[in-house]
């Protein structure tokens, strides 16, 4: 999954639901159920993502989403083993970007 955000300190959840296509509803459920998300929140409570939550929920939706992993097992999966999982992942990453670019190539011959 390729997320189309703009490099920034901060994101609003509208924003990040957006790019994820997703309901912001799910944001925040995800963020109660998952302590590695830890948007900050301005005085009006709004929350606040920065580019290392946006990573974490690349993941968690990958977990969930992409490889349908149940809530409790995404969780278990990234307390015993994220650093594991996050390299799998950046590597997954990778490879779909290079067989894009490859597909693309190939429809331009």
């Amino acid at each position: 999954m390729h997320i189309n955000l703009p490099e920034k300190r901060y994101y609003g959840i509208g924003e990040v639901a957006k790019a994820f296509g997703v309901n912001a509803s799910l944001i925040r459920f995800w963020e109660k159920e998952f302590d590695v998300l830890q948007p900050k929140k301005n005085a009006k409570g709004n929350r606040k993502f920065t580019p290392e939550d946006i990573q974490n929920l690349k993941l968690i939706y990958h977990l969930v989403k992409e490889r349908g992993f149940t809530l409790e097992g995404a969780k278990t999966h990234l307390k015993e083993g994220k650093q594991e999982t996050l390299n799998m992942f950046q590597i997954i990453s990778k490879l779909k970007e290079v067989k894009a670019k490859l597909v693309k190539i190939k429809e331009q011959l």
